[in-house]
């Protein structure tokens, strides 16, 4: 009977809403109350939509009221009391309703009644402060929305109607880690809105941005900053997650603010203490990359990276060998390309003012951090090696500029050469058959190495060549033996001369008597020795990319075309199993035609090879199928 009864009144409620609803709605007198009454209930059949297991009827319809609310000069008001309250637990709702409120600050604000703004303020700090008595935070989405949100209400408000902001808040969250949680992510979401120079603005928009940093500096940067230290100390134990989203607002504001506020003896020794916490000490690494990339005086960048390299060297940060977590290193290893870039850069602007003094010992501090580089550059992790290139390239562009190196300078760059030299080498789990992301990471990597070696080349073209030779010719002398990554990156170097020792037209084999002989020498080598029979095909292709790099040695020592013709017809070429290694051959045996067409008739009778174009062409189809398969494929054979 009472269930009865219930259900009786709920007919009649729900009788009665529909009834006012339809005659509000449908009313031509007072359009505005009927808005106002859809801001009276929320479509509770439209929220069903909003699960993504929805089918598409009630999704459709959620969408529509969506818009409704959007549109509307007050129906929003329903989300705001929604999310002040806590009516709903549903978390898609949630999100619903920040939506809603999102898109009226971020599109509709100014058309907002001074007592509608008012709401919205309101209703994030009751939002705020049902978050600090809540046993279990709200999902990671709904956390992000809600400072988006923040954010936005921020830009719009904080230079006239919410100038105590950040002291609202602060005085609100204290140390209450749901409510630090918060407020960290609306400190990112503000760097988002207003600092981010990737986010395109317009210029209206970049003079806001502007004066409201500057209001920031004068008015709370250093509260907040004093804020971050109390979060940094408290939480490290207790909370690493919170510790490393403060770490990340540091970094991502540094840029902006008083450099002092931060690299200071308590902030900074904070910092460092963290390297040494697990959970930490990689996002302490990103925090200390941003301080030392933060713009300032020369003098005292240098002062400043000095301090910090002595307080890591004295922990034992330096003694990279030791340390097994190549996750960390690749993040220490980006700070030290930070520091030894930024050290760079100080000695540039120094050398222009002629303060030689300043620029000597700026110049001393890098060389003294070139052992770690070598470390990391040399390291068997190529994400760790990739993140020094930079230090490297910068500080062989520096040694091109001075009028003469030191022996210490050059023992340097030697060792530089070695490890490009090692690390162009292949791995052994590198996949030739099917080349997949980590294949294409390390093509990207070997480009990266090249330009250190073009680098290496510019400032000692000589020390280069030496080493080349030196490694090629020991190389070559026991090919047959060698491990097929020693045979490949020993050619492979040969061909990158190619590029590094500049020639006019690909003339390598006139002028400079001692680049031509060494070159000579090691073009002999290649074609005579018999490496192009290797069975690995990253070797044969390497050989006969060289030899079409190299095609103006065959004019001065056209002998030599004969083996180079029949290693082209070879099973490692144009009769190679694989379609793609016989496409790229094809291609580049009709390159070295194409060349040395007027060199080919003496020297191919000689070996009873008849130069005749059908002949040829017929050579190519009998020493294995044209090209398998497309047209595409059979064009470079045809060409010949």
């Amino acid at each position: 009977a009472n269930q009865m009864i219930l259900n009786v009144m709920k007919y009649h409620i729900f009788t009665y809403l529909s009834l006012h609803y339809m005659k509000i709605c449908f009313s031509k007198a007072n359009p505005r109350m009927a808005c106002q009454s859809v801001a009276a209930v929320m479509d509770e059949q439209a929220l069903l939509g909003l699960n993504p297991n929805a089918d598409a009827r009630y999704r459709q319809r959620a969408m529509a009221y969506f818009e409704q609310l959007k549109e509307s000069q007050d129906a929003w008001e329903v989300c705001a009391e929604a999310l002040a309250k806590g009516i709903y637990n549903d978390d898609h709702v949630k999100f619903f309703c920040f939506q809603v409120l999102e898109h009226q600050i971020k599109f509709r604000h100014a058309g907002l009644s001074a007592v509608q703004q008012q709401l919205i303020r309101e209703t994030l700090m009751k939002w705020l402060q049902c978050q600090l008595m809540n046993a279990q935070p709200e999902k990671p989405f709904i956390r992000n929305k809600a400072a988006q949100v923040f954010a936005l209400t921020f830009v719009m408000e904080y230079l006239t109607l919410w100038p105590k902001f950040f002291f609202d808040l602060l005085s609100l969250v204290g140390l209450s880690p749901h409510g630090v949680d918060i407020y960290l992510r609306t400190l990112m979401a503000i760097d988002a809105e207003v600092v981010d120079r990737d986010i395109l603005h317009t210029p209206e928009e970049t003079r806001r941005n502007t004066l409201i940093k500057d209001t920031m500096r004068e008015q709370c940067i250093p509260s907040l900053v004093e804020s971050w230290f109390q979060i940094l100390q408290t939480y490290q134990q207790s909370h690493p997650e919170i510790t490393c989203q403060c770490l990340e607002v540091v970094g991502a504001y540094v840029s902006w603010i008083d450099l002092n506020l931060i690299a200071n003896d308590r902030f900074v020794n904070l910092l460092l203490s963290q390297m040494s916490v697990e959970e930490l000490r990689e996002e302490a690494c990103d925090c200390l990359f941003e301080i030392v990339n933060k713009g300032m005086d020369p003098v005292d960048k240098t002062k400043l990276v000095e301090s910090l390299c002595q307080v890591l060297q004295s922990a034992g940060f330096f003694n990279v060998e030791q340390e097994e977590d190549v996750d960390f290193l690749a993040k220490f290893a980006r700070l030290v390309n930070g520091m030894g870039q930024s050290l760079l850069l100080s000695w540039t602007k120094l050398a222009k003012t002629g303060n030689v003094k300043d620029t000597a010992e700026t110049l001393q501090a890098v060389e003294a951090k070139v052992p770690l580089l070598l470390k990391l550059l040399v390291h068997e992790d190529d994400d760790i090696s990739t993140n020094v290139v930079g230090f490297c390239y910068e500080y062989l562009h520096v040694l091109k500029q001075l009028p003469q190196l030191t022996d210490q300078q050059k023992t340097n760059i030697e060792a530089v050469m070695l490890a490009v030299m090692k690390k162009l080498t292949y791995d052994d789990e590198y996949n030739f058959e099917n080349e997949g992301e980590d294949e294409a990471m390390f093509v990207e990597y070997r480009k990266q190495l090249k330009m250190l070696l073009d680098r290496l080349a510019q400032v000692s073209p000589e020390l280069l060549l030496e080493a080349v030779r030196r490694v090629f010719t020991n190389t070559m002398r026991n090919w047959q033996t060698a491990p097929f990554m020693e045979v490949e990156v020993a050619i492979r170097l040969l061909y990158m001369l190619g590029e590094a020792l500049p020639a006019s037209h690909g003339a390598h084999f006139s002028g400079d008597t001692v680049k031509t002989s060494a070159l000579q020498d090691m073009m002999r080598t290649l074609v005579s020795c018999g490496v192009s029979s290797y069975q690995h095909t990253s070797v044969a292709l390497e050989f006969f990319e060289t030899v079409v790099r190299y095609d103006k040695f065959f004019i001065v020592e056209p002998q030599y075309i004969p083996n180079v013709l029949m290693a082209f017809l070879d099973q490692r070429g144009l009769r190679h199993n694989s379609p793609k290694v016989r496409s790229r051959v094809a291609y580049l045996f009709s390159r070295f035609i194409k060349t040395l067409d007027v060199n080919l008739g003496p020297c191919c009778s000689l070996t009873g090879i008849s130069t005749n174009s059908s002949v040829l062409c017929s050579l190519v189809f009998h020493s294995g199928k044209w090209l398998p398969g497309a047209a595409d494929q059979r064009r470079p054979a045809l060409h010949v």
